[in-house]
């Protein structure tokens, strides 16, 4: 982080597993239905199309999240949400999910946006510890 903000997004190494599962997917589904196994087909086809959504998502929504001394800036599909930080609240909450506990990051302004890990890219602690100090300066 330096003084002009800082930016989180996903992982490019988790997206590009992503596009890899997808086309992995996409060509044994053509391979499967080729071969006379429909429900294999359409099981794989399933299958790519799940994973290309998410993988377009990972791509599409770069940078997740953006703060410098004004605000913080949430992009969506819907497109980039510019926020003053005296309109937005931020929070860090931790549930349990599957045996384990998850901590997320909370913006909340009108709508509530909520990124763990994946979306940020880093720890939710340390991004709100980040934006706090953004936030003071």
């Amino acid at each position: 982080m330096d003084s002009s903000g800082a930016r989180w997004a996903p992982h490019i190494g988790l997206v590009t597993i992503g596009w890899l599962i997808a086309a992995i997917a996409a060509t044994s589904a053509v391979t499967t239905g080729l071969s006379g196994d429909r429900p294999g087909a359409v099981l794989f086809g399933v299958a790519a199309l799940a994973a290309t959504v998410v993988a377009a998502h990972g791509t599409l929504v770069r940078p997740r999240l953006a703060a410098d001394a004004w605000g913080v800036r949430v992009r969506t599909l819907g497109g980039t949400r510019r926020l003053d930080w005296s309109e937005v609240r931020l929070r860090l909450a931790t549930t349990r999910r599957f045996g384990r506990d998850v901590t997320v990051l909370e913006v909340e302004s009108d709508e509530l946006v909520v990124l763990g890990w994946i979306e940020l890219g880093a720890d939710p602690r340390d991004v709100h510890d980040a934006l706090t100090a953004l936030r003071t300066s």
